[in-house]
């Protein structure tokens, strides 16, 4: 495996070693995509404490940060248009908290 420093080495002298270094070279693994449909990448600027209580309740739920802040931001999108979508354990627990309320 060649180190980053004798990769640029090699590139910036141009030549055949450049063909020689991409064939050598080993595919890059990427992550595999949580989605089929074509997604747009922006940057949101956080607090860190924020970021840390976003992380956490990703961790929590055992999916990446990017995904819990796609479907926050769906659900809030579908709560304008009211055809909000509300999880199975949301309807349990608010209709636990019917059932058995507590006192004020």
């Amino acid at each position: 495996m060649v180190n980053r420093h004798d990769a640029a080495k090699r590139f910036h002298s141009g030549g055949d070693d450049l063909a020689d270094l991409i064939d050598n070279a080993r595919p890059a693994e990427l992550p595999t995509p949580d989605t089929d449909v074509p997604m747009v990448s922006r940057s949101v600027r956080l607090p860190v404490d924020t970021y840390d209580r976003v992380r956490a309740a990703a961790e929590a739920r055992g999916i990446g940060v990017t995904t819990l802040m796609r479907q926050w931001i769906e659900a809030g999108l579908a709560d304008l248009d009211e055809s909000a979508t509300v999880s199975l354990a949301d309807v349990r627990r608010a209709l636990a908290a019917l059932a058995h309320p507590t006192a004020a």
